[in-house]
């Protein structure tokens, strides 16, 4: 009954047809009277009379049923218009569904490809992101890749139209429109910033290649905008979350792991040791004369020395071990499948690093090591930090700015094991 009453033709037009057929149909009935009625010589007259008045009506009805079907189509064309907007509606509605869960930008970018592949299926697509630094943008999902259109792995926001003014920008050479220097290929692109909360999280980049690209772009500025919309804000909260994240694991002035990943971390690498049999080391570090070095310059010297601390270790270890602030000045460093002499060679390496920092910062800086490695020194978890803080101490009575390791088990006649500090070693 809707879609009846979508197709009914104007009213107006009605009565306007009605009343100039029923004016003809007169006209003829007039005309058939005048012959019955009128002498023999007016007949010839009245007959083209009535045969022009029946033209008349083959005309009027034949523009009436063109007016009809140009008017039907015109209706035709508005339902399927409201069809496609209800149907893009929905599939808009159920992104956003589905982006709730996304939880990284692979995930986001999975659900924006397949939107857009229903809603756009002869475009291409590409997501950009910003990194860490927020310095480039690099490419997280692309679709549809074609000769024309392959985007590159990165791109900078100085390069890009659409970064700079923050709004969409269509790429397209052949109309000679102005184009991002990043712009390579044949294909026409659409790129629309995706921005949350005053914040730009990234670019969504639709391509089209082939005739007319500028009006099919044209077209699509409208669902673009609404894609890039919804993924703006499935990005600022995936940032949001790894921001929160971060802060749970983090320390937030050196940006080392924190006391409580640490121990998480330890209890891991043990267990997994255990059943590989590989040692497991533990280096516990103090700086030397740091609360002197606070009072004698002010807090902000002592947190600028301790952030480079924590670069050198960060840049001098490998992927797989873990630097934590154990708290204050204190760090602490696992290394897994590390034996206790080979952690003794690091930890003097890491000495000797610090030590370097006095000549940048301009005051002396120093540290002191202590290092205890299950299963040579500890036998779990419970005893190789006590051990390596014990041989932490010995290391600050000794005169500080060395490495201490503890003693290596020695197994006695009963089972029983002794352990404890003793000096080491180097510094």
């Amino acid at each position: 009954m809707q879609k009846e009453g979508l197709l009914a033709p104007n009213n107006r037009q009605n009565r306007g047809i009605r009343y100039a057929m029923n004016s003809i149909m007169a006209l003829n009935v007039a005309a058939a009277v005048a012959i019955l009625l009128l002498d023999a010589r007016f007949t010839l007259i009245a007959g083209a009379i009535a045969a022009t008045c029946s033209i008349s009506v083959l005309v009027v009805a034949l523009a009436a049923t063109r007016i009809a079907v140009q008017d039907m189509q015109e209706h035709i064309a508005l339902f399927e218009q409201a069809r496609d907007s209800t149907r893009q509606i929905e599939e808009l509605f159920a992104m956003t569904d589905m982006l709730q869960a996304a939880e990284d930008h692979d995930d986001a970018g999975a659900v924006l490809m397949a939107t857009s592949d229903r809603l756009l299926p002869e475009f291409g697509g590409a997501l950009y992101v910003f990194n860490n630094s927020r310095d480039r943008l690099d490419l997280a999902k692309a679709w549809n890749i074609t000769e024309g259109f392959e985007p590159s792995p990165t791109l900078l926001p100085g390069n890009c139209w659409a970064l700079k003014r923050g709004k969409p920008h269509i790429n397209d050479a052949s109309s000679n429109t102005l184009c991002c220097m990043h712009h390579l290929g044949s294909a026409a692109t659409v790129e629309v910033p995706m921005m949350a909360r005053g914040q730009v999280f990234g670019l969504l980049m639709l391509a089209y290649d082939g005739p007319s690209a500028f009006t099919h772009l044209k077209g699509i500025r409208r669902i673009a905008r609404a894609l890039a919309d919804s993924m703006s804000l499935a990005l600022s909260n995936i940032a949001l979350r790894e921001k929160l994240r971060t802060q749970s694991l983090r320390d937030p002035l050196t940006g080392l792991y924190n006391r409580r990943y640490m121990e998480d971390a330890l209890e891991r690498y043990l267990s997994l040791a255990e059943r590989t049999g590989a040692a497991t080391s533990v280096v516990m570090i103090d700086l030397d004369n740091f609360k002197r070095l606070n009072d004698d310059y002010g807090h902000a010297k002592g947190d600028a020395v301790l952030r480079d601390v924590a670069g050198q270790f960060v840049g001098a270890l490998r992927p797989s071990d873990v630097v934590a602030r154990y708290g204050g000045e204190e760090l602490m460093v696992i290394l897994p499948n590390c034996g206790v002499e080979d952690a003794v060679s690091k930890a003097e390496m890491l000495r000797l690093r610090i030590e370097s920092l006095s000549e940048v910062h301009g005051v002396p800086i120093s540290a002191s090591f202590g290092v205890a490695t299950v299963p040579e020194t500890a036998s779990n978890a419970a005893d190789v930090i006590p051990m390596a803080d014990a041989a932490l101490y010995a290391a600050k009575e000794a005169g500080k700015n060395r490495v201490v390791a503890a003693e290596k088990r020695a197994s006695s006649s009963d089972g029983t094991s002794a352990a404890g500090p003793r000096l080491a070693v180097t510094g």
